[in-house]
């Protein structure tokens, strides 16, 4: 169901393995940066582990080679690599979020803060972290391809076949928002149907209760707002998060699924829902393009763009 890419190694790379595909990252050498960095908790996309060494392990080797001292949690959400594995797909989300919560609130060298990086839903899952379980603080929230508005198609859709990627996304759709699917299938959880927008607000259990589209958490708000910086990034070819436009928080117009609308333009930052037009307002939102398809990651842009700037003790 699940398509996996292998994309041709130039020099040497990393794979990681995310909520579709596997991606490539290709690695570049040196600039070491300076001391006393601030921890770093990663977690990774579905049908990955916390520390697998040609995935996410490899991203964590990459940060403490490039970050002198730097501390790296990787979240596991279960007993060990398999199962975290495992409850990528399967766990509900609600409670993964909150084993992270306890998890991070129980790592002593992050009880002074840490910085955050999500890759695919692990990015939508951190942002849910920040929503509620501000102690220890998180200080930077960096996101690379999450589906902050959800997703409405199967990888590589639309593809060459626009009448099957239709046909997948309906028998999606009839079963996303049963109970029992909604509170067992992961990617059911940040399933976003345009087309019946009432059903999925009345029955998303994640992604629309995070958003605040029902009820309006003031306190996910406040929360949110405690960021020093949100970095979102956006993959410029990407053709497993459909839209694409969910990794910057846009999505398609409602009633339809082929014209999309940019964050800007929606009530959830117009009516300012997360605190997101106040952030932006203060320069706290970065909307960054990585070129390329999902999670292919050039680590000498990563070293310039990201270390460099956000992680890079002040």
């Amino acid at each position: 169901m699940y398509a996996s890419m292998l994309a041709a190694k130039f020099g040497v790379l990393f794979l990681i393995i995310t909520t579709y595909s596997y991606a490539e990252i290709i690695v570049e050498d040196n600039d070491i940066i300076s001391n006393s960095p601030l921890p770093i908790v990663l977690w990774h996309g579905m049908g990955d582990s916390c520390c697998n060494p040609i995935s996410i392990g490899g991203v964590q080797k990459f940060l403490e080679e490039n970050i002198p001292n730097v501390y790296v949690h990787s979240l596991e959400i279960g007993k060990n690599e398999l199962t975290d594995f495992e409850n990528s797909y399967l766990m509900n989300v609600n409670e993964q979020v909150s084993i992270a919560c306890t998890k991070i609130a129980t790592d002593p060298a992050l009880k002074s803060g840490y910085n955050a990086i999500g890759f695919s839903q692990g990015g939508q899952f951190l942002r849910a972290v920040a929503q509620r379980c501000p102690n220890p603080p998180m200080k930077n929230l960096i996101t690379f391809g999450g589906q902050h508005q959800g997703v409405y198609g199967f990888p590589r859709c639309p593809g060459e076949s626009e009448k099957f990627c239709d046909y997948v996304r309906k028998l999606l759709n009839e079963g996303a928002y049963v109970d029992w699917v909604q509170n067992h299938l992961v990617q059911a959880e940040y399933w976003h149907d345009p087309l019946h927008e009432d059903e999925y607000k009345a029955k998303s259990i994640f992604l629309a209760e995070i958003n605040n589209e029902n009820v309006k958490n003031e306190t996910y708000k406040t929360n949110l707002k405690k960021l020093e910086n949100f970095v979102m990034v956006l993959f410029s070819e990407d053709k497993m998060v459909d839209p694409k436009e969910s990794e910057w928080f846009g999505f398609y117009k409602p009633g339809q699924a082929k014209e999309t609308v940019k964050l800007q333009d929606t009530p959830l930052y117009q009516e300012d829902w997360l605190g997101l037009k106040e952030m932006d307002n203060d320069k706290k939102l970065h909307f960054l393009q990585a070129m390329g398809d999902h999670l292919q990651i050039d680590l000498n842009w990563f070293k310039q763009e990201i270390i460099a700037k956000f992680l890079n003790p002040k």
